[in-house]
């Protein structure tokens, strides 16, 4: 484990465990080519003491790599490349004909969850049991006020989580320490991270960049600067279900990306607004529909919205697109989500070879917004809202110079507010 008898300069290094004057140093930082000044030991045996804590300091310089000698030096470490829908792994990067700039990276192993946590039906073996053949697939449940409250509770923890998850993006860092905090954040609230072994995906949220529309997952890349990421998180806490996400910039972004994602907000804003008992759900894909294609972009019709509550997908769809065919008018009670994804050129998707991540066809980027909703009798409560604790996120509308505002909460009420992205401060 620790190689060799190599001197390290004479000049005064401190021994990483001990403090005491070094004359060892690790191989793997000196193949690594990192500072000498964290790689230095004074014996065998406190290099040993220190390994468990040390061998991260490798990790973290792979991942910070260029090329694909990082990948390789993961792959050798137990991280693969995604297949069949996350049903199998291999070393190397899957043959594949992609349509923009990005690729897929090593994922780690997949993250473990307390015995003291409630799980859902295919948190085991991968295969969710109730929810395929549910009668709720066809009718849209009306849900009992203790459903609601349960809702509620679930819904405010799933933003907390994302919250948590939007304070970590900045350059630099990668969408796997992103899935960890969700991961480790939802399991301190006491829930269960609902994507996770769901039909098998591998991870405990969703992360799509840049040209990916949806159900990226999260991997050793890390993001860049002028990057747009979304992230999308949900949490299954005392029998239900709740979800939403949002599209962040990363460092410094180009015009069009913030253009993308603003007019995408508005989208999932001006959806928000007709939400009120009596209102068909086909209704909701027409005014996306016309504010996106006014705005120049294009709207996915490959994924839509849906019912939740004690499943996870139920109905009624929530189609986002113009002329749809989706059946029902809304109710008092109803709950479902509104996630538009907007893309900068055509609206056709492909599927990369993990089974999972949707990208555009023309490698152009992608935006989504997402809220789970409950329709009341004087129009919507957004269950998913922003909370005072939420953080505060620069503006796309450079008038109001980091202005705080909650997302909207009550359509009855409903006043045009500007759009939130990016990386917490």
């Amino acid at each position: 484990m620790f190689g060799g008898s190599v001197a390290a300069e004479t000049t005064s290094l401190s021994c990483v465990q001990c403090g005491k004057p070094a004359h060892l140093q690790c191989p793997k930082c000196m193949e690594l080519k990192l500072p000498r000044e964290g790689a230095a030991f004074c014996t065998q045996d406190c290099f040993k003491a220190s390994w468990t804590s040390h061998k991260s300091v490798h990790l973290k310089a792979k991942l910070s790599a260029p090329g694909t000698g990082e990948n390789s030096s993961l792959v050798s470490e137990g991280w693969r490349y995604c297949i069949k829908k996350g049903q199998a792994r291999t070393p190397k990067l899957p043959h594949f004909d992609w349509t923009g700039t990005l690729r897929p990276y090593p994922i780690s192993s997949k993250l473990t969850v307390p015995a003291h946590i409630e799980l859902p039906d295919w948190a085991l073996d991968g295969t969710p049991k109730v929810e395929p053949n549910s009668d709720l697939q066809h009718v849209v449940e009306i849900k009992t006020p203790d459903q609601i409250e349960r809702m509620r509770e679930t819904c405010r923890i799933a933003r907390q989580v994302l919250d948590a998850a939007a304070r970590m993006i900045r350059p630099g860092v990668t969408t796997d320490e992103i899935d960890r905090v969700v991961h480790e954040a939802t399991i301190t609230a006491g829930g269960y991270p609902s994507p996770l072994n769901y039909h098998f995906f591998p991870k405990s949220c969703c992360t799509s960049v840049n040209e990916v529309i949806c159900h990226g997952i999260p991997d050793s890349r890390k993001l860049e600067d002028g990057d747009i990421v979304n992230i999308d998180v949900t949490v299954y806490y005392k029998g239900v279900h709740g979800d939403l996400n949002e599209t962040y910039f990363v460092g410094n972004v180009d015009e069009a990306s913030r253009q993308l994602v603003q007019c995408t907000y508005e989208c999932l804003e001006k959806a928000i607004s007709i939400v009120k008992p009596g209102v068909r759900f086909r209704e909701i894909g027409e005014v996306i529909n016309r504010h996106a294609t006014m705005s120049g972009f294009s709207v996915v019709k490959s994924y839509c919205g849906h019912g939740i509550g004690e499943l996870f997908h139920c109905a009624p769809n929530i189609p986002h697109y113009s002329r749809n065919k989706a059946v029902g008018v809304m109710k008092v009670g109803q709950t479902f989500t509104i996630e538009p994804m907007i893309n900068a050129g055509v609206w056709r998707d492909r599927m990369w070879p993990d089974g999972w991540t949707a990208v555009t066809a023309d490698g152009k980027c992608s935006a989504q917004f997402e809220h789970t909703l409950l329709v009341t009798e004087t129009g919507v409560e957004v269950l998913t809202a922003r909370l005072p604790s939420s953080p505060k996120v620069r503006s796309v509308n450079a008038r109001s110079k980091m202005d705080f505002v909650p997302l909207l909460t009550l359509a009855v009420e409903f006043v045009k507010i500007n759009l939130f992205v990016m990386g917490a401060q």
